[in-house]
């Protein structure tokens, strides 16, 4: 069991204008692969002072300044993504293969001459894949005294029926996805009192619902309760795809052979697809299983300014310094609902079944909500350093502070996202580092070695925190860890043809939660959930890159 506690009870008490998005969407879209051409992975991607690999175009957009000649290349892959997660004894495997095509892009190296600063202008595009979200993952067990329902109990608190009852729930803005299943599905209910002050008890057809002494019942809708138990089973498991594309245009200088200049505007094209099965029994026969359907889609753009200096004219030392703006984003999300359930029916004296769509519900539409995302600034300084024609070594360092992201409505104001935009600090600064070598056995074959280390993007303590109208119904979550990718290459360089082969496996692991469960307590926010599931992430991935240089 994790309990965190925050500063207030802020979390109870606050909704948000749209209420569609959290931290996790921020850090899913904000973060990328290791990809490109196989040269650039083999050497762990730590080519921004090294350049001359289109590659490079999307980390220090100077390293296509030391192109003196035209390069036409593309890139094809193959995957294989491994889950293990393990619960309380329980491990589940989920694998998968794809094949991808990662890369193609063109540059035309004009030379200017010899008599002037200006040696070359260049000229750049490159299409890579830079995030793939393939992946699927299971876990379940037995986690006790804990219950999804509560946290759509918590979040229907103050909800009275009146509110309910004024149109459609599912379009009412006030209203949050979770607390209108589960009380529709009959999961959560309003505390029973015997205050006459509070709301009357009526069954369904307006008629008093008495105690077993036979007096009225009342009901207070300040307050809801679940009908789970102390002994919960979960099943669960999901399933993710697309990715995002990065279209990258460049130009660069090549001053005196030793100071270059570049620019990169970069264009990017998101689609995330995720579905979740959420199923919990609670040991007398009454249960429910919920099925979430996300959708994220959309565009951005950023600006990329990189800078490469020989600071002493006869060493082969190289200093690559590069900024990159944040990325705008406009983006769309489609979401859609199903809550089956099988609970105690008063009346009848028996179990039936419930079931809601709010696909149904909204006239067979997803619920579509339109928002932008600023990720934060990328700073990056990078090492080469060459051994005579034989031996290249890079080191590259990279910092983006992911809790400096932000939520903006459509017309670019951060007003409606006050209180996602308030939970930003459970993100973390991410520090990236990278090294690598290429070593040339003779002039036209070289081998490559890589090493990509990612921190942490969240603090250990961080949780989904759903406003209390908020259209997400998928509440599971995983706090990654740091993330490795271990490289290997080999390439071919002929007169006009070459060929690169490289080898990546990245591994990262993370606690996965499916809830949490929320309380107040002395104006503090109690945060509690299940023990972890320790899931291990994995990606193998073959990459080869065919090109002509002329």
């Amino acid at each position: 069991m994790k309990k965190i506690m925050t500063l207030t009870a802020f979390s109870l008490l606050i909704a948000a204008g749209v209420s569609a998005q959290t931290v996790y969407d921020a850090a899913n879209i904000t973060s990328k692969d290791l990809n490109g051409t196989a040269r650039f992975v083999g050497m762990g991607g730590a080519m921004g002072a090294l350049g001359g690999d289109i590659s490079t175009i999307g980390s220090n957009p100077a390293g296509i300044g030391i192109y003196r000649s035209n390069d036409i290349m593309t890139t094809f892959g193959l995957s294989a993504y491994g889950t293990e997660s393990v619960f309380s004894g329980n491990k589940f495997n989920s694998d998968k293969m794809r094949g991808s095509f990662d890369n193609i892009g063109v540059v035309f190296s004009s030379k200017i001459g010899n008599q002037t600063s200006l040696r070359y202008v260049n000229f750049g595009f490159n299409y890579k894949r830079a995030k793939s979200f393939n992946r699927n993952m299971e876990m379940g067990g037995n986690i006790g005294a804990y219950s999804q329902s509560f946290q759509m109990a918590a979040q229907a608190d103050g909800i009275d029926k009146p509110m309910w009852d004024n149109g459609n729930r599912y379009t009412n803005r006030d209203i949050g996805w979770l607390s209108a299943l589960g009380y529709d599905g009959y999961l959560i209910n309003p505390q029973i009192t015997t205050d006459k002050t509070d709301f009357p008890y009526l069954d369904k057809d307006g008629k008093p619902i008495l105690d077993k002494d036979g007096n009225p019942q009342y009901v207070n809708y300040k307050f809801y309760q679940s009908i789970a138990g102390n002994n919960t089973d979960l099943n669960y498991r999901s399933e993710e795809r697309g990715g995002i594309d990065q279209y990258d245009f460049n130009i660069s200088f090549n001053l005196n052979d030793r100071v270059y200049l570049g620019a990169t505007v970069g264009a990017y094209s998101v689609n995330y697809n995720k579905y979740t099965y959420h199923k919990e029994m609670f040991g007398d026969d009454q249960g429910y299983n919920l099925q979430s359907w996300n959708k994220i889609n959309g565009s951005g753009f950023d600006i990329k300014l990189g800078m490469i200096i020989r600071p002493f004219e006869f060493s082969p030392l190289r200093i690559g310094l590069a900024v990159h703006t944040p990325t705008f984003y406009s983006l769309e999300l489609a979401t859609n609902a199903r809550i089956e359930t099988d609970v105690w029916d008063q009346e009848a004296g028996k179990i039936l079944p419930h079931d809601i769509d709010t696909y149904k519900e909204l006239n067979n539409k997803d619920m579509i909500r339109e928002f932008n995302l600023r990720t934060p600034w990328t700073y990056n300084v990078s090492l080469g350093y060459t051994v005579g024609k034989s031996l290249a070594l890079g080191a590259e360092y990279e910092y983006q502070n992911y809790s400096k992201s932000k939520f903006l409505d459509p017309q670019g104001y951060a007003g409606a996202f006050e209180y996602e935009n308030s939970t930003m600090p459970m993100l973390k600064g991410v520090n990236t580092f990278r090294i690598g070598a290429e070593y040339k056995v003779i002039p036209q074959f070289a081998l490559r070695a890589g090493y990509n280390h990612s921190s942490a993007a969240f603090h250990s303590n961080a949780f989904k925190d759903l406003p209390i109208n908020s259209i997400q119904t998928d509440t599971d979550f995983a706090n990654s860890q740091s993330k490795n990718n271990y490289t290997l290459g080999v390439g071919y360089r002929g007169s006009l043809f070459y060929a690169d082969l490289a080898y990546k496996y990245a591994t990262y692991k993370e606690e996965f939660f499916p809830f949490v469960n929320t309380y107040a307590d002395n104006n503090q926010t109690v945060v509690e959930t299940p023990n972890a599931t320790i899931v291990t992430n994995t990606r193998s991935q073959v990459l080869l890159t065919l090109g002509i240089r002329f």
